[in-house]
């Protein structure tokens, strides 16, 4: 019986339930979107301008990733300069606390390449 469960009668009742989120879920809702760990991924190595993130992150519509951007912005873990340039351009940086998740972004890529090959139900 796993620890912090009571079992009565055929049911498994929690002891001491979650009020917030586990700080795996916390986790999972900022970086557990889709094109999040890829956007993080090609801002580790500098700014990059808007367009050529998106040229990078081939599938994802610009709207998607402007949506992913402005997630990972309220979160922190990106920043946004305008440069006053002709036109106008957007760059895109990861921040110190972007970078703390390039590790677990690292571990997963490795686990992900480990899985084995399975067809499509």
């Amino acid at each position: 019986m796993p620890e912090g469960v009571e079992t009565v009668g055929k049911r498994r009742i929690a002891l001491d339930p979650c009020s917030e989120p586990c700080p795996i879920e916390r986790g999972m809702r900022i970086l557990g979107g889709k094109w999040t760990g890829s956007i993080l991924w090609h801002l580790k190595d500098g700014p990059i301008r808007f367009n050529d993130l998106a040229r990078m992150v081939d599938g994802a519509s610009k709207k998607m990733i402007t949506d992913r951007l402005r997630h990972l912005e309220d979160c922190g873990l990106v920043s946004r300069t305008v440069r006053n340039t002709s036109p106008v351009s957007v760059e895109y940086e990861i921040t110190e606390l972007g970078r703390t998740a390039l590790g677990v972004l690292d571990e997963l890529r490795e686990w992900a390449e480990n899985l084995p090959l399975s067809e499509p139900a």
